[in-house]
């Protein structure tokens, strides 16, 4: 930790960080135990769903051979070291999970530095016996609580896989955690916007996974150069039960160091609310003459950004279509999941309606983040200064839901033009397949409209809502669960297609539940003070 060590008599710059600390802990006892409770129900849920699928040490390595030949589901899932089950569980499942503690923790520390910073409540805790770093200590502290716990539940959730195994892998899983987490540390001191902090951020996180599928996409042992430029690409070269490389785990460690020691530095130099680089000023008057064209020049970063990765992902998924199709072969149990999430059709058409609508609950995760926008304006206090004006809340808050609920629309369109690119075939059934999700992804953004609306102290809580439904449209298929656990989410009611037949009926009653809720959080935030 030496690299975290300040001038002498700088101890008064840390005064305070317990009670931040607690502070911080209290404020994401929801979103921080979700998002631990959905990374470790993937990974440990996988085990017993590969045991399923393949159940003989055969079969195991047939499919070892199968990766070793398959470009495409490398570059999605990354190669296959081993074929014991604790293997086939850190290939399978390993990079994703990386991905999801990379984007807790780098929401954990914009959240308790910048986001305060811009909400003006960090200068009047600052007031007070308050180090002036305290802050940061404190959620970075945070986020190192939060990717201990998950290591710890994986370590002993997969022990029994084998013990140095589990511990790599929990170990690999928090250091890409905190690499993020010191990376959006030191983003947080650049920028003066949280919004722009948790998006560069997060495109630092999008960059890592397309280097190392690109990376793996080239070599199936994970040597490439690209690969190894990625965080992601040191946890899979981790290498958990498969001769672990216990070295790997330095480059992590020296990453956070690395980034933490800036941060820090940085922290010193600036001025509360102040950063290094320049805001660019906007027009005032012309595009920003309405509410709709505020709303929409604060959110376009986030619709492009959203925009290109499903278009992009659009077309890996469907570029390895008819590969998954080889690789699934005559395995009746990897059919029979892949049935019970894409429908009963072919076995291509399953697989590209069990991509669509995974692609659909990752829309859902968009359109409560556009639609809390809302709730980020309120608090922060820059709604105020806009409804003092001419302009009603219906109107302030229908800029922000036309994008909200637009862009959904939009970027499951460019999904649909992205499958059928890669898979170069079903153009109109597979543009209808993206489309027929929108209503289930509505019903989320409703959920979160509704929260805003009537209970904002509890908006967050859209959040906990959209990763049950990610991790039940996940991992229910795979785990078997029964149907009725599966209806409990809105996509569980939607057609299967491409191949299935389409339902009106249910569309239509989730399309009428969506415009239910937004209409009563709509009412509700009419009739309701301005939280402060």
């Amino acid at each position: 930790m030496t690299a975290f060590a300040v001038r002498p008599g700088s101890s008064r710059q840390l005064a305070g960080t317990g009670t931040l600390l607690r502070f911080a802990l209290r404020r994401d006892r929801l979103m921080v135990p979700v998002w631990i409770a959905v990374n470790a129900l993937m990974v440990l849920s996988m085990p017993g769903t590969l045991e399923g699928l393949y159940g003989t040490p055969a079969e195991r390595a047939d499919l070892v051979r199968q990766m070793e030949t398959n470009s495409s589901l490398r570059a999605m899932v990354g190669p296959v070291f081993g074929d014991s089950l604790g293997a086939l569980t850190a290939w399978r499942v390993g990079v994703y999970a990386g991905a999801l503690a990379a984007v807790m923790s780098l929401l954990v520390v914009v959240r308790h530095t910048r986001d305060e910073e811009e909400s003006g409540r960090q200068e009047l805790v600052a007031s007070g016996m308050v180090g002036r770093r305290a802050s940061l200590t404190a959620a970075l502290l945070a986020a190192a609580v939060a990717n201990a716990g998950l290591a710890l539940l994986l370590t002993a959730g997969l022990a029994g896989q084998g013990t140095a195994g589990a511990l790599a892998l929990g170990l690999g899983i928090a250091g890409v955690g905190m690499v993020f987490a010191t990376l959006a540390a030191v983003v947080a001191q650049l920028t003066e916007s949280a919004r722009l902090a948790r998006g560069l951020t997060a495109a630092v996180l999008g960059a890592a996974f397309v280097l190392r599928a690109a990376g793996d996409s080239a070599t199936d042992d994970g040597s490439s150069v690209l690969t190894w430029l990625s965080p992601l690409g040191w946890l899979e070269n981790l290498r958990p039960y498969a001769d672990e490389r216990w070295w790997v785990l330095a480059l992590p460690g020296a990453a956070a160091l690395l980034q933490g020691a800036v941060a820090y530095a940085l922290a010193g130099r600036r001025d509360i609310g102040m950063s290094f680089l320049p805001t660019r000023p906007g027009p005032a008057s012309g595009r920003l003459d309405s509410a709709g064209a505020l709303a929409w020049r604060l959110q376009r970063g986030g619709v492009l950004g959203w925009s290109i990765g499903f278009f992009l992902a659009g077309a890996v998924y469907g570029g390895m279509t008819e590969g998954a199709a080889d690789l699934v072969g005559d395995n009746e149990n990897a059919r029979r999941i892949i049935e019970r999430m894409g429908g009963q059709a072919g076995l291509t058409d399953a697989f590209l309606a069990s991509m669509i609508g995974m692609l659909g609950l990752v829309a859902a995760l968009y359109i409560v983040a556009s639609v809390l926008r809302l709730h980020g304006e309120e608090t922060s206090g820059r709604a105020e200064p806009v409804l003092a004006n001419a302009v009603g809340r219906l109107r302030w808050a229908a800029g922000h839901l036309v994008i909200a609920f637009g862009g959904s629309a939009l970027i499951m369109l460019l999904a649909g033009l992205g499958f059928a690119a890669g898979y170069g075939r079903q153009a109109g059934p597979i543009l209808a397949a993206c489309l027929v999700q929108l209503p289930a992804v509505w019903v989320i953004g409703g959920v979160a409209v509704l929260l805003h609306g009537v209970m904002p102290r509890g908006a967050a809580a859209a959040w906990a809502v959209a990763g049950a439904v990610l991790l039940i449209g996940w991992v229910g298929p795979a785990l078997d669960v029964p149907q009725a656990v599966l209806d409990v989410s809105p996509f569980g009611h939607l057609p299967k297609l491409p191949g299935g037949s389409m339902e009106w009926g249910p569309v239509g009653v989730l399309t009428g539940l969506a415009v239910v809720l937004v209409a009563a959080g709509l009412a509700g935030l009419r009739g309701r003070d301005l939280s402060t």
